[in-house]
């Protein structure tokens, strides 16, 4: 499984913990994970808990990560703008618990996790304990396996609202702010990760033009 991380510029600091417990975990599983950024407080392309919510639409939408591992400093931001997207289910997750209940009852492809609010002594091990609830083992099982049936349907019933309530990724990308969407796949491993993995010809084709696009310089 190819698993991005993305972290909002308010967390920018703790980017390595969060990167280092999540390999720690992911890595000797057999998963692929891609940090898209921030990577530093000091990145030149800065990322806000909405242009996390747009980056991880590309991501899923576009084939070019199977999971999302993004967050704030208290997650509920980064949740709510990857919930806008078309094809997200992105939970609010704050403990093992939170990520096992999450992967056998909803089975999203996303999480956000608060890194400031909570986040003391032993973070880390938190940390890995959540990704090790998440990537372990079979999603999708249900909780308590009686009730797996009706929450397998209604994932599905979900599914199909959302489909129906968001347009496609490719439109969002058109119609959207496109200094928001330029600013969301300004970092600096975006290219070489996002262009590497992804396999929707729409999303590659209509990206590459966007950062190609030159600017539009004003006339007095």
């Amino acid at each position: 499984m190819k698993i991005a991380l993305i972290i909002e510029n308010s967390q920018a600091a703790k980017s390595e913990t969060v990167h280092a417990a999540l390999t720690a975990v992911a890595e000797p599983l057999g998963h692929e994970v891609f940090h898209y950024g921030m990577y530093a407080a000091e990145d030149k392309a800065s990322l806000t808990y909405v242009m996390n919510g747009v980056l991880t639409g590309i991501l899923l939408n576009s084939g070019a990560a199977d999971f999302v591992v993004t967050g704030c400093g208290t997650g509920t931001g980064s949740m709510l703008a990857a919930n806008a997207m078309p094809g997200v289910f992105c939970g609010l997750i704050i403990d093992p618990t939170d990520a096992f209940l999450f992967g056998q009852i909803n089975d999203g492809n996303a999480i956000a996790m608060p890194y400031a609010k909570g986040f003391g002594w032993a973070a880390e091990l938190n940390l890995q304990d959540v990704y090790r609830k998440l990537f372990e083992g079979e999603r999708g099982l249900g909780y308590p396996k009686e009730r797996a049936e009706i929450m397998r349907k209604n994932r599905g019933v979900l599914s199909d609202l959302k489909a129906v309530t968001c347009h496609d990724m490719l439109t969002v990308l058109k119609t959207m702010d496109q200094d928001l969407l330029k600013a969301a796949i300004a970092g600096e491993r975006f290219q070489d990760y996002f262009f590497a993995n992804a396999t929707d010809e729409g999303i590659r084709d209509y990206l590459k033009g966007v950062l190609a696009a030159k600017p539009v310089l004003e006339t007095a």
